[in-house]
């Protein structure tokens, strides 16, 4: 049974660590997912499959969030040259958030896993 306090707590913690760690953008990514997850795991507790699927949601949910607002943002300001560019830019950074939600997943998800243990 999932518990969506526990992904909850970890997509916030994710998102703002995520939104703090632009300024270093492979570590800092990284670093969030960890955090997030092992806030997801440790609140949910129980064994390590909880745990890391906990994680996992939520990595997963913050990834898409995070994507879905920076390909707006950049879309929009693409518009300025045009519609071709605010197309272009809303895509690529959508390609490339698909990146950044594996990396959250992944990384959450054993965070997660090591949060439950340590619950």
């Amino acid at each position: 049974m999932t518990n969506w306090r526990a992904v909850g707590i970890g997509f916030v913690v994710m998102v703002i660590a995520g939104v703090l760690a632009t300024g270093a953008p492979i570590v800092g990514h990284i670093g969030a997912g960890i955090i997030g997850g092992l806030a997801a795991g440790y609140v949910a507790g129980g064994s390590l499959t909880s745990g890391a699927w906990h994680g996992l949601l939520a990595g997963s949910i913050a990834g898409v969030v995070l994507t879905i607002i920076f390909a707006i943002v950049v879309g929009v300001f693409g518009l300025f040259a045009g519609p071709l560019g605010g197309a272009l830019g809303f895509g690529g950074v959508l390609v490339g958030g698909l990146v950044v939600t594996f990396i959250f997943a992944v990384d959450s998800a054993l965070a997660g896993a090591l949060g439950a243990v340590f619950a």
